[in-house]
């Protein structure tokens, strides 16, 4: 039985880059946002006063004209400066009133971190999607849960799989409650203290898509630019956690000679080189190796910060998150829960060849005749002792036998008759039974499933808000700027 899932179709914008390596590969996206901020800087300065038409028009001009080119190739700012005098003469400096590398720093970090967390959002929300629509096929799939590396219950794959869509729903909900308090403009903030021209700083903010300021501009460019970038970095090293889980999850089936749980033929599989007969889960040993070097990345914004007065260079990285590593993870995490194969008679069988239902016994025991649940677990335990000594399992075990060690262990008859004892027995009957909240029982599996669909559709809604939000704000941004410099002509 196989099972794939295709990834949702999402809308292309600046923000929402379809291949977010090939579109930010070698540090590209630096200077086009360095671009952005002094096309802020220069319709900002114009409206204000601070700039006349005849001066800010050239400026608007030169500086859509050494982003339209490719001219400018690092995120230096005085290089940058240095290549617009060339083009427009010496008062390109002019563009730079009230500002400092400092805050133009700060304010690459943040569109960068803001472009990262978006990219991050959309992957995971693309892998959520897979392991929903994975579940809502298994909801009466049952599989073997694990506690102490032992089989411990039975529960369903659709259980299971929520439960990672659910934690992978709580990632989502950091990453929307840290963006606005990651999507706050330094600019204009200066080196720590403003400066004495009339810089309208929420303008800048608005212009560049910012959802407000960080007001202080002390804290803009010295305090702000830290723990902006730890609250993603920690958010990235929980999901880094996360997916190893899975990861090993799968792999330990890959211990039994028949697993339930493989891939289907396909290059996520390995095969050796002497032993014909091997099929490595390559892709899962990758999945689990660059889940640990993600977890090991995001500890270097800690380190950096660590010990280090404010004002430092340090911590001051342009980029400080690039998410191709992230982004990479989750879509080899979607692959493979687009390419698992349940087998599903050899789930039920690993379940039914283990005792992991005599917790049933020790229940009905309590439910139908009042015993104490200690005494009910306790021979619950002595019948699973006497199944496996016997290497029988426990639906070979007669209702006589269980009688006997009942009355062998409490003096008294079994008060089950045959009926009920073999109820307990049951593995899809117990998982139907039962009774909690989020519970694998078939009405509480279709209510979650409800749940994380409708959860799912709503990240995938803030995404795209967010990204239309940005997207509006560029191009508001670029018809500013050209209206700015058609008054150079």
């Amino acid at each position: 039985m196989s099972d794939t899932s295709s990834p949702p179709d999402h809308a292309s914008s600046a923000y929402q880059a379809k291949d977010v390596n090939e579109a930010f590969r070698g540090g590209a996206r630096v200077p086009a946002f360095l671009g952005q901020i002094n096309q802020a800087s220069v319709v900002m300065l114009a409206q204000a006063g601070v700039l006349d038409a005849a001066t800010a028009g050239p400026l608007a001009a030169g500086i859509l004209a050494l982003d339209s080119d490719g001219g400018q190739r690092t995120g230096d700012y005085l290089d940058y400066e240095k290549r617009l005098a060339d083009r427009v003469g010496p008062q390109a400096s002019l563009v730079h009133a009230g500002r400092s590398r400092q805050d133009i720093a700060s304010t690459l970090s943040r569109m960068n971190l803001r472009t990262d967390l978006l990219q991050v959002h959309a992957a995971l929300t693309r892998v959520r999607q897979a392991v929903v629509e994975l579940a809502g096929r298994h909801t009466d799939t049952v599989i073997p849960a694990y506690t102490h590396g032992v089989q411990a219950q039975p529960t369903t794959f659709a259980h299971y799989l929520l439960a990672l869509s659910s934690a992978l729903g709580r990632q989502l909900d950091r990453l929307a409650d840290a963006y606005p308090r990651i999507n706050l403009s330094p600019l204009g903030a200066a080196a720590l203290s403003g400066s004495s021209f009339p810089i309208d700083r929420p303008r800048l903010a608005e212009l560049l898509g910012f959802d407000g300021l960080v007001l202080n501009t002390y804290d803009a460019n010295h305090l702000g630019p830290v723990d902006s970038s730890l609250e993603l970095a920690g958010i990235l090293a929980s999901c880094a956690v996360q997916v190893s889980q899975f990861a090993q999850d799968v792999h330990s089936q890959y211990l039994a000679p028949l697993p339930w749980l493989t891939f289907k033929p396909s290059d996520l599989m390995g095969i050796s080189s002497l032993m014909p007969q091997k099929r490595n889960p390559a892709a899962l040993e990758q999945l689990r190796a660059q889940s640990a070097l993600l977890l090991a990345r995001m500890q270097a914004p800690y380190l950096l910060a660590h010990n280090v007065r404010t004002g430092m260079f340090d911590y001051r990285a342009y980029d400080p998150l690039p998410s191709q590593d992230s982004v990479a993870l989750f879509g080899l995490l979607e692959r493979i829960v687009g390419n698992l194969v349940v087998d599903v008679a050899q789930a039920r069988a690993e379940v039914d060849a283990d005792y992991s239902t005599v917790t049933e016994i020790a229940d009905m025991l309590m439910q139908q005749a009042g015993v104490p649940f200690r005494v009910g677990h306790h021979y619950a335990s002595v019948l699973t002792d006497f199944g496996r000594s016997r290497r029988i399992r426990l639906a070979d075990i007669t209702h006589a036998q269980a009688a006997a060690i009942y009355r062998e262990q409490t003096g008294e008859a079994l008060p089950l008759d045959a009926a009920q004892f073999g109820q307990c027995v049951d593995a899809l009957r117990m998982i139907r039974g039962r009774k909690a909240a989020g519970g694998p029982q078939p009405a509480e599996a279709a209510r979650l499933l409800d749940i994380e669909q409708a959860a799912t559709d709503a990240a995938r809604a803030w995404h795209a808000a967010a990204c239309r939000r940005l997207d509006e704000a560029r191009s508001g941004l670029d018809e500013r700027t050209r209206r700015l410099a058609a008054q150079a002509g």
